[in-house]
């Protein structure tokens, strides 16, 4: 007689579940791994992929000058780029530090002297009073005045401190993003097929509309946010320029930042316009007041124009990706964000147009 004794059937189960939860187990503990190796590259890899996108069309064009040398095509182009963003970078960077350093000697030599409010901003609704109360402080007494401002400079200080701290290793990812972009653009036909690919396989047959819709997302928001903010704060920084107001650089800087998060140039250039007409000349201001409506109001014409085109998709779709990416995951969160949720917007329609066929 025979002592084979077989296991019952739902032990033989039970090992099979418990070696199919182990294995995955291990599976999960070695992406997580391999995710915290790679952590550190994935913004300038990502960065790398929009700038790569981004400047494409152009990249083709000088390929076709250059007789066809790829890699010839993109390393000059990389390094012009790099040259013409990291002048104006350095040259703004001197600028703040200048306005900063002459500031700090005028407030300690006490040579800094902020001119007393006009008797209209008594008459503005609402925060005319208190405005004219802290200005003239300001201009008889900014010791005082300060001490007023003290918790609002402690948060400005404390968030330009912790910008100047990250400053240096954002630069260095900066340019590390933009020597990916040369690789990616060298080798663009490969990239081309492997995401191609990847959407192909992700999405089925349709996956090359998706790719293609991903690339066009980017050029959209490269231009119709990015540009246009870059644009505004380059603009508002020649007529601070011209109407002398001080720290030009400074207020150049916040208006980009401004624009970039989408609430706009006018909390910076407003108050410049009511500086120049309490202490200059009228004609300059006048022009100044010119100039800084056309800026304010530049976003409006540029957006309809840049901002979705080339993309099967509202441009209310596109900005509402931007803005809520950006507040989820920072600057890379423009790109990302609108790209989701384009994509998104795309598939719920295919998902709508099947249940319309299908009844």
């Amino acid at each position: 007689m025979s002592s084979n004794i077989v296991p019952p059937p739902h032990d033989d189960l039970f090992s099979k579940t418990v070696e199919t939860a182990i294995r995955l187990g291990v599976l999960a503990i070695v992406l997580i791994w391999c995710f915290q190796i790679l952590q550190p590259f994935i913004i300038p890899v990502v960065w790398g992929i929009i700038i790569a996108v981004a400047i494409h069309p152009l990249y083709l064009k000088l390929i076709n000058l250059l007789a066809g040398h790829r890699v010839i095509a993109a390393t000059l182009l990389i390094t012009v780029l790099l040259a013409l963003l990291m002048v104006p970078t350095v040259t703004l960077t001197k600028l703040l530090v200048e306005n900063v350093v002459e500031l700090a000697e005028q407030f300690h030599q006490g040579q800094f002297a902020i001119p007393p409010p006009p008797e209209t901003v008594k008459n503005w609704p609402l925060i005319g009073e208190p405005v004219a109360k802290i200005w003239n402080l300001a201009s008889t007494n900014l010791t005082d005045a300060l001490k007023l401002l003290q918790p609002q400079f402690k948060a400005v200080g404390a968030w330009l401190l912790n910008a100047a701290a990250s400053a240096g290793l954002g630069m260095i990812m900066f340019i590390a993003a933009f020597v990916i972009a040369g690789v990616l653009l060298a080798h663009s036909a490969n990239s081309y097929q492997l995401a191609h690919g990847i959407a192909r396989r992700l999405v089925g047959e349709r996956g090359d509309d998706f790719a293609n819709l991903a690339e066009a997302t980017i050029r959209s928001v490269a231009r119709g946010v990015l540009g246009v903010a870059v644009i505004q704060s380059l603009l508002a920084g020649l007529g601070f320029i011209f109407a002398g107001v001080p720290g030009a650089g400074i207020w150049a800087l916040l208006c980009l930042i401004l624009a970039v998060v989408q609430i706009g140039v006018g909390l910076i250039v407003i108050p410049a316009i009511i500086y120049v007409f309490a202490t200059g000349d009228t004609p300059t201001a006048v022009l100044f007041l010119i100039w800084s409506t056309l800026i304010m109001v530049l976003d409006n014409v540029l957006k309809p124009l840049l901002l979705g085109r080339g993309v099967g998709v509202p441009m209310v779709v596109i900005f509402l990706g931007a803005i809520g990416g950006m507040l989820l995951s920072g600057i890379v969160g423009l790109f990302v964000g609108a790209i989701v949720l384009a994509l998104s917007y795309k598939l719920f329609q295919a998902w709508l147009n099947m249940e319309s066929l299908s009844q």
